[in-house]
Formats: structure tokens, sequence, C-alpha cells
């Protein structure tokens, strides 16, 4: 998942902390685009592959999601994220020619429990639902474990099991909250441009996979709610590459409350967020 992981239990369940990593790592093995070994990125590079049951049911959210969306969430954008664009040590920036010309729907994938196979030029990045479907599995093993008080946190993604304080980023001001408020049994999913581009913001991962470019729409997006972390993670990545228009109308239709800063830097608070959160500070 090549993200920051912060994971706490209460002191009676300590040693369940060491074997969540491990499920963590396990997961990420099977769902990763990276790890060699993994289906995903076999699926990538032979156009074929054989499934797990944690690379099955991941594609398999990632359809449901698909289709609830509208096709915002495709996980089929690997074919820009991957192939043309590069971050980190090696960046590359995309030319608008070839973002057109990618693949970016997950109509050419096809799938079951046993075997996956690309029938287009896409390849599949789950980046995008990832980190909450990862914290889904080790929210279920803490519950199954009894475990009462608990915080999983995948950079942007967060879970409590009980009672947890969370402070929202400002990406217009280092070291300082956008929010800070209490939550209980609730998750938090956070996406924005601003963490992951190549050159600068105009140039991030967020991709409109209809459009095939970089949206601006949105500083940060900010979604809260009782929902699987999957589906929070994945609908944060959705609405931060729909216009404004769609992006509201799709939040309203969903039990979320919601976080904005706009691209205009203008804070937009959902009117249900006090009945997801308790002590709510807005900076």
């Amino acid at each position: 998942m090549g993200t920051f992981v912060s994971i706490s239990v209460d002191k009676q369940h300590k040693e369940l902390i060491s074997p969540a990593f491990k499920l963590l790592k396990k997961i990420e093995s099977s769902i990763s685009s990276f790890d060699k070994n993994s289906p995903i990125y076999k699926l990538n590079e032979n156009r074929s592959a054989k499934l797990d049951n944690y690379s099955y049911e991941a594609l398999q959210l990632s359809l449901k999601y698909y289709k609830e969306t509208d096709g915002y969430f495709d996980v089929a954008v690997g074919s820009i994220t991957k192939d043309l664009y590069h971050f980190g040590e090696d960046e590359r920036i995309a030319s608008k020619k070839s973002m057109q010309k990618a693949s970016t729907s997950m109509d050419g994938l096809l799938f079951d429990k046993q075997k996956a196979v690309i029938t287009d030029t896409i390849k599949i990045d789950l980046g995008g639902m990832g980190k909450g479907y990862g914290i889904d599995k080790v929210s279920q093993f803490f519950r199954n474990n009894s475990v009462e008080n608990a915080v999983i946190a995948l950079s942007g993604d967060i879970r409590c099991i009980g009672e947890c304080k969370i402070a929202v980023n400002n990406p217009l001001k280092n070291d300082a909250a956008l929010a800070v408020f209490t939550m209980c049994d609730t998750a938090v999913s956070t996406s924005g441009n601003y963490n992951r581009y190549v050159g600068n913001i105009t140039h991030n991962h967020l991709i409109n996979p209809k459009k095939k470019n970089s949206e601006q729409n949105f500083i940060s997006v900010t979604l809260i709610s009782k929902l699987p972390s999957a589906t929070l993670d994945a609908f944060a990545t959705a609405v931060s590459v729909m216009s404004l228009k769609k992006a509201y109308l799709f939040l309203a239709s969903q039990p979320i409350a919601y976080i904005i800063l706009q691209a205009d830097k203008k804070l937009v608070v959902s009117k249900n967020l006090q009945s997801y959160v308790s002590e709510l500070k807005l900076k």
C-alpha cells in the first residue's frame, strides 16, 4: 500500500498489533500493483492471472464502486497512473495525447473467483481503495478478538473502534489542522491533490477516468461515515475527480458527512456532520 501505517489498541490487546501488521502485509502482497508476486501485478503484466481471496474481493468491490459512482471510481485508470505518470524519483509527466489514447474502463476486465483476464489495454491500480480495504480487514480481525478500543490509520484513511480524536490536515498551512473532532466507531477518509503530484498539482494522481486528466476542483475532500473504509476510500477518490455539482449531489445520496476544501479555498461542511462527530472545532 506504500503508505504510513499506525495501529493502536488498548493495553490488554497489545499482542494483536504484530499480527495486525502481518495481515496488512499479506493483503498488500495480494492487491499491490508493484509486488511482482501479487496477482494484480501479474494481471497487468501477463493480461491474465489467478486470483486469491483478497485480490478477488478487492476487484469485486471495485466493480461495485465503479457502478455506484457512475464510473468516476475506476481502477482501470492504472493505464495512466502506472504507465504514463511516474511519481517519486523517476517522475514523469504524461502528454495530453498519450493520456487521451489510454484505455480507462473496467469494461476491459473479466474476472471470477479463480482468474482475471484483461481484454483491453487497461492496467489495474487498486490504490484508490486499497488502504480502506486493508483497514476493514484489520478492523474485523480486532473485533473478532473482542477489541473495544483501537485506531487503525493508513495515511488519510482512519477507522476508530470505540472513541478517538481526529485532526484533519490543513493543506494551506503547514502543521495546522483544518478541523478537529471526536468520533466513535466511525471512519474517515481524506483525498487531496497536494500530496502526490509531478512538477505541480496540475499533474496530480487524482485522474478523472472520463476526461483522462488530473482534476483540480478540490484541494481536499474528507468524508466521515460508518460505511466500510474501503467504500469511503473509493468514494473520496471518486468525489475528488467529479465536478462540484456532481460531487455534492452524489454525497447527498449517501450516509456520509464531509469537510471539503474547494480549489477556490472555500471550506464546505455538510449539515449532517454533527450526526457523526462531537467536539467539532473548525480552524
